[in-house]
């Protein structure tokens, strides 16, 4: 199997602490940019890619999706899924790299901060391709390269404790990023812009939405720290239709 942090038990309980976790799609702050590029649900079967709490397997499911399934590799994370949403949404324990599903499966692939995780994108997208109708759309968000770049996904601090500015380096140098998240050492995966977009287009696909999103207004005003988050992009989302 691969990285799966998300079944320590120490690391699940600080990311269920997380505003995302707690208060779903309401405490993410991507969320409203991403509800926007969305395609219409009525009627399609959707494939969530990491589905986490199955927060937009619920959303797909509400708006009327034939059918949803999801995948994790976590079980822990799968366990909560079942738990807070919808039991017609189906859930299966696996990873990104090692799903398989028959050709045409699906209307709409959704996946949601996961993709960076997977160190060959080029191998997502042939299966993205494969996966999805003539006329499918994929929509999926991941850490902006600006953001995976240098690795260390930290400010550089002044003296004081101030923040001076986001470190962007070996921008160009693609492939394994050691970085600490919620405390615990994890490993992601660094490419650029050009990658993610050249992978989608070799797979015959037209880009049909590229958003790099700011929080809301709300999420500005209540949550604390929050206005540092546009001072650089941490997010980038890019929707797709298949040719």
């Amino acid at each position: 199997m691969k990285q799966n942090k998300y079944d320590d038990p120490s690391f699940f309980e600080k990311y269920s602490q997380m505003n995302r976790s707690v208060y779903g799609l309401a405490g993410a702050g991507e969320w409203p940019a991403l509800r926007r590029i969305l395609p219409d649900l009525t009627g399609k079967r959707v494939l969530d890619l990491g589905c986490g709490f199955g927060w937009h397997c619920q959303y797909a499911i509400e708006q009327g999706a034939e059918s949803v399934t999801g995948i994790d590799i976590s079980e822990s994370m799968l366990r909560r899924a079942k738990e807070l949403t919808d039991p017609r949404i189906v859930y299966y324990r696996t990873s990104i790299e090692e799903a398989d599903f028959p050709g045409q499966s699906f209307d709409v692939i959704l996946s949601s901060l996961a993709f960076h995780y997977v160190e060959d994108f080029g191998a997502v997208a042939e299966k993205l391709s494969r996966w999805l109708i003539p006329g499918g759309y994929v929509v999926f968000t991941v850490e902006h390269p600006v953001f995976t770049a240098s690795g260390s996904q930290d400010w550089h601090y002044g003296g004081d404790g101030s923040i001076m500015h986001f470190p962007v380096d070996r921008y160009f140098e693609e492939g394994r990023r050691d970085t600490v998240f919620l405390g615990e050492q994890v490993t992601k995966y660094h490419r650029t812009l050009t990658t993610y977009l050249g992978c989608l287009l070799q797979e015959v696909f037209t880009i049909t939405g590229i958003v790099e999103p700011t929080p809301p207004e709300e999420l500005l005003r209540t949550v604390e720290g929050m206005e540092q988050e546009l001072r650089r992009p941490m997010m980038l989302i890019i929707s797709a239709v298949k040719l």
